[in-house]
């Protein structure tokens, strides 16, 4: 995975300072000192609180999950984004470890840009995944700058050792990918290489993620777990 410095309006416009949220960071640096973790523990969600006796996924509970989540983190949640919010567990049926939920604010296909907003509980990864070409595009291509939170993002390339973050021992048989990344508030990581499998996962307190990408479509989206569906 490759990282890259936050990014001020002075270095947009060509300026030798490199500043982001008063923090001065190198290329492929660490954003660790703007990161002030939450001063009560957050409580890890449980797979009990999200399912029905039968085991069907409660949508509301789980959005409700994420307002909560927005709260902690101060994190503005106006109308249209609540109209817009999805919340997955793709069909797996182990929310807090494989779900999430997301805002697609924008979908080009005739431009090929992409918006969009990732929610990410305490702990809970998105299923691992890769983004094909298809016959109306091009492999997706994208960037994700970490607002709130923290996140680990598993690719391509050597393993990680020690795993600096704990992962799902229900995602294990689909993990193809062990090199891990850390992303601080305010960096930004770019996906290493088109149509790999990749993944992210969040920290203690949960995350929000913009997500800066090209066209993208579903037909190209491909699970590690043949499982997986949305």
């Amino acid at each position: 995975m490759k990282k890259t410095q936050s990014i001020s309006r002075r270095q947009a416009l060509g300026t030798a300072v490199a500043s982001a949220a008063g923090i001065v960071l190198a290329k492929g640096g660490s954003a660790e000192a703007s990161y002030a973790p939450a001063k009560a523990k957050v409580p890890m969600p449980k797979n009990e609180d999200f399912y029905d006796a039968d085991g069907k996924f409660l949508e509301d509970k789980a959005r409700q999950a994420y307002y909560d989540m927005f709260e902690r983190f101060g994190y503005p949640n106006p109308e249209p984004q609540q109209k817009l919010m999805w919340v997955h567990d793709f069909g797996m049926g182990d929310f807090v470890h494989a779900g999430m939920a997301g805002v697609f604010w924008w979908n080009s296909k005739e431009y090929s840009y992409f918006g969009h907003s990732i929610y990410l509980l305490p702990g809970q990864q998105i299923p691992e995944h890769k983004h094909m070409k298809t016959k109306d595009g091009p492999a997706k291509m994208e960037a994700w700058h970490c607002r709130y939170g923290m996140i680990h993002c598993l690719g391509t390339g050597p393993e990680t050792k020690p795993m600096p973050i704990k992962l799902p021992k229900s995602q294990e048989p689909f993990r193809t990918v062990k090199n891990a990344t850390r992303v601080m508030p305010g960096e930004v990581l770019e996906l290493n290489e088109l149509e790999a499998f990749h993944f992210m996962i969040a920290g203690p307190e949960g995350a929000i993620v913009s997500e800066y990408a090209t066209y993208h479509d579903g037909a190209g989206l491909v699970f590690a777990n043949p499982n997986g569906k949305l």
